[in-house]
């Protein structure tokens, strides 16, 4: 049965082609016009508002939350400050990714934990032992996340706070229309933004006053087709896209490792022991990962020659295509690209791909399947460092 998010009073209104998508069974908008250009451009130029509800969320309490939490992700969490937030992936016991998102330390002995897909159950089998509380509050806690260049002057304009000095993956809390709001400064899109964590009774009122106070600052709700071209600019993965969850594989093939989607950085083996940190040391021992998430930037002259072979002028999507298709060498197939756009900020073709190692550093020349009235040809491509946009204002306090 599809679920409306709190919001849904608000989002359905400001729907004006009814345009939507499931998202973890929540009815969630796709855009809020005919393109998502505007809201792209929301993003980048002044403040967008996306409705993040859909997103599992629980909360682990007691004595004992620091260790189920440690237990668990590969980062150390004994090292997560009160008001700390943690970006986190964690795996099954062969090492393989079940899920990555974010871990906040409310206080001593209480976390909020946000995830993609259900994770309950994992969280209980892990607690044996443990004095601790995993509550679900993905219905009771509302969700949105205020983004761009902007939005600190919206939050300023709705709480009377400044909020120049919270650091990135910091959290506080605040009021906003006299609701209790907490604040973390995160986000999905690579650029200044926050993620506003409301009880879902109060999230119509919280939605209001945001809109109120962002109306200077050219504030506009923006919907999942606009999310996916800015994270895939920042270079962010996204479950059953860039990656399957260990839960889902049904073959190896569709399992990951942190260190095969770009979490490898967040893996810490000092801490002497999480949910499969035997499998990740053996494969750092046996040489590493066998693929490597990598970013693409596709040559456009090697795209217009595909469609001027069919006496057609150039014509690629506005939308994020998440068709896997073929990385290639002149030897043969070396990996897939996952994630496929135009950037409209680079003015390039993009693309997040898994490759073998041998074909992973910058500068590595490779080529992409492409097809035009059905035929399938080549373009040329070139492997970059991500993320491709990196926008300093993302971190930097004020």
């Amino acid at each position: 049965m599809t679920a409306l998010s709190p919001f849904h009073a608000r989002t359905a209104g400001l729907n004006a082609k009814q345009s939507w998508l499931e998202w973890a069974t929540y009815l969630a908008p796709a855009g809020y016009a005919d393109m998502h250009d505007i809201e792209y451009t929301a993003v980048r130029e002044a403040a967008a508002v996306f409705d993040v509800s859909p997103l599992c969320k629980y909360v682990v309490s007691g004595p004992d939350a620091v260790r189920l939490v440690d237990r668990v992700i590969t980062r150390d969490a004994a090292r997560l400050e009160v008001g700390q937030v943690a970006y986190t992936p964690w795996c099954d016991e062969a090492g393989k990714v079940i899920d990555d998102g974010t871990v906040a330390r409310l206080d001593e002995t209480r976390f909020r934990w946000t995830a993609a897909d259900p994770q309950y159950r994992w969280l209980r089998m892990n607690a044996a032992g443990l004095d601790v509380e995993i509550e679900d509050v993905t219905d009771a806690v509302a969700a949105l996340a205020l983004q761009g260049p902007r939005s600190r002057g919206v939050l300023e304009a709705a709480t009377g706070e400044e909020w120049g000095s919270l650091r990135y993956f910091r959290r506080r809390a605040c009021v906003i229309a006299g609701v209790d709001v907490d604040v973390s400064r995160t986000g999905y899109t690579g650029d200044l933004g926050y993620e506003l964590w409301i009880p879902a009774a109060a999230a119509v009122a919280v939605w209001d006053a945001l809109f109120a106070a962002g109306e200077q600052h050219g504030i506009r709700p923006a919907g999942l087709r606009a999310l996916d071209v800015v994270r895939v600019e920042a270079g962010l993965i996204l479950i059953e896209v860039d990656y399957t969850s260990a839960f889902r594989a049904t073959t190896s093939d569709h399992e990951y490792s942190p260190f095969e989607i770009g979490l490898g950085r967040l893996v810490n083996f000092e801490k002497p022991s999480f949910v499969g940190r035997r499998a990740l040391l053996r494969e750092r021992s046996r040489g590493g990962p066998r693929r490597r998430l990598v970013g693409l930037e596709l040559d456009w002259i090697g795209i217009e020659r595909a469609f001027a072979k069919h006496d057609l002028p150039p014509a690629v999507s506005a939308t994020v295509s998440r068709e896997p298709v073929p990385v290639l060498s002149r030897r043969g197939q070396v990996g897939r690209a996952t994630s496929t756009c135009w950037s409209p900020l680079l003015k390039k073709m993009v693309a997040l791909a898994s490759v073998g190692p041998r074909h992973s550093e910058a500068g590595t020349p490779l080529e992409v399947e492409w097809s035009v009235e059905g035929e399938r040809g080549r373009v040329g491509a070139t492997v970059v460092e991500l993320p491709f946009l990196d926008l300093p204002r993302r971190r930097a306090i004020v």
